[in-house]
């Protein structure tokens, strides 16, 4: 499958005369199409709703565009509680799953009408003690079924080493604790398996997640309201791999649920999800432009952005396909490292990668930064943040961030002497 980028060369290098590279480009026809999709897939469930997972893309212009959907977020921290509150969502929109948590945190999650879903069962106390005895009547626990998780083409991760969620014993407990302290409804979710490109992820893990709330309705007689099937759903970062389909796994869910919860007195049961990666990944790209070429052992081409911008693949030896965008169709016959400008060798966002001849001035589409990609961002050797922008549906550009300035960088030493004496205006700002 050949992969192509959702602007051209033209439509770029217009964008760049008012916006610098390096940038992030957002496709808002893209994510909109692929929003129907999933709320299609899920249809069958009355009350399916997706909770974008705020940490891959926290941007409110495109968190506005997954509310147009019913959607909610998925937050992990006081920020992401406070900038889902700002675009306008709160009570059932906001899941807040959080792990090692301060309590004021558990506080203001209350005080928007956020699900609460604990990581672990010493967070009952934690929750008791921030809100006062006073718990919520819906809670929600995560959990952690160990071992390693496999499915027919073989482990897909390894539960048992990963430190969220509780065990069955502790999530019994856990209910029983709960039911205690008023809780009148419940919610389950669990995470076994990260960026899955199999249609069988989302299935395999409802199974199980069914099965559990059986065995929890039976021994605690609890009223479970909605489970959480997480995030996990991949994309296809490289070129040849088969994406995953939405609407096949969304009748995988269905038939589980079919087997598992209606027979049990469970079909009312909402499903939620949690995708960050599958919602907003593949409508996203950092286009940055080559500026040095170096020829000494390897080739190097040299670009504008640096790990800062995108750092996956010197995190995690991640691989982004690179469009050299009006070379589509060139032939890749030279093997190139493309390379950042910060002080560490392992700042490439390619190694060794066959593309077509790249020229000083050439604009490179790195694809899929669409979620993990900005918002991975860091400052490290006083790098900036760029800017991203939204390509609308009518083909308009929007800037949806700025790009961050000395002055930004700079702005939490406003405390100290030293932060007047640093010459802004030396670089304009």
């Amino acid at each position: 499958m050949k992969k192509l980028p959702f602007v051209t060369k033209e439509q770029v290098e217009k964008i760049a005369e008012k916006y610098p590279t390096p940038f992030h480009i957002y496709d808002e026809k893209g994510i909109r199409e692929n929003a129907e999709a999933v709320k299609e897939a899920f249809a069958w469930n009355k009350g399916f709703r997706e909770f974008f997972a705020v940490k891959a893309t926290p941007n409110p212009y495109l968190m506005s565009i997954i509310q147009d959907y019913d959607f909610g977020f998925d937050c992990s921290s006081e920020t992401e509680l406070l900038l889902s509150d700002a675009v306008g969502a709160g009570g059932e929109h906001i899941m807040y799953s959080s792990n090692d948590t301060p309590e004021r945190e558990f506080l203001l999650a209350e005080k928007l009408g956020a699900y609460i879903n604990l990581d672990d069962i010493t967070m009952i106390d934690k929750v008791d003690k921030a809100l006062g005895g006073k718990f919520p009547k819906t809670m929600c626990c995560r959990y952690n079924p160990g071992g390693v998780f496999k499915l027919s083409n073989g482990i897909m991760d390894n539960p048992g080493d990963s430190k969220y969620g509780m065990t069955k014993d502790q999530i019994l407990e856990a209910f029983r604790i709960l039911m205690g302290k008023g809780v009148e409804h419940f919610g389950i979710h669990a995470f076994l398996a990260s960026n899955t490109v199999t249609n069988e992820y989302y299935p395999a893990l409802a199974g199980e997640l069914f099965e559990l709330a059986v065995f929890l309705k039976k021994k605690t007689g609890a009223d479970i309201t909605f489970i959480n099937l997480s995030g996990g759903v991949g994309i296809p970062y490289w070129p040849d791999e088969e994406p995953n389909d939405i609407h096949v796994i969304g009748e995988g869910v269905h038939r589980k649920f079919d087997e598992i919860l209606v027979p049990n007195g469970l079909g009312n049961v909402r499903i939620f999800t949690e995708m960050g990666r599958f919602m907003m990944g593949p409508y996203g790209g950092l286009v940055t432009k080559a500026i040095n070429e170096k020829h000494i052992y390897k080739e190097y081409i040299g670009v504008d952005a640096c790990a800062c911008n995108l750092m996956r693949p010197a995190m995690y030896g991640a691989y982004h396909h690179i469009t050299v965008l009006g070379k589509e169709d060139a032939p890749c016959d030279h093997k190139y490292d493309v390379t950042g400008s910060l002080c560490e060798n392992n700042d490439k966002f390619a190694v060794d990668r066959m593309l077509p001849k790249i020229d000083m001035g050439d604009y490179l589409f790195i694809h899929d930064t669409g979620a993990h990609g900005f918002s991975m961002g860091y400052n490290y050797n006083g790098k900036l943040w760029s800017s991203e922008l939204l390509l609308k549906e009518d083909g308009s550009v929007q800037m949806i961030r700025r790009a961050e300035t000395p002055r930004d960088y700079f702005a939490t030493l406003d405390c100290t002497p030293y932060y007047k004496k640093i010459r802004f205006d030396e670089v304009g700002c």
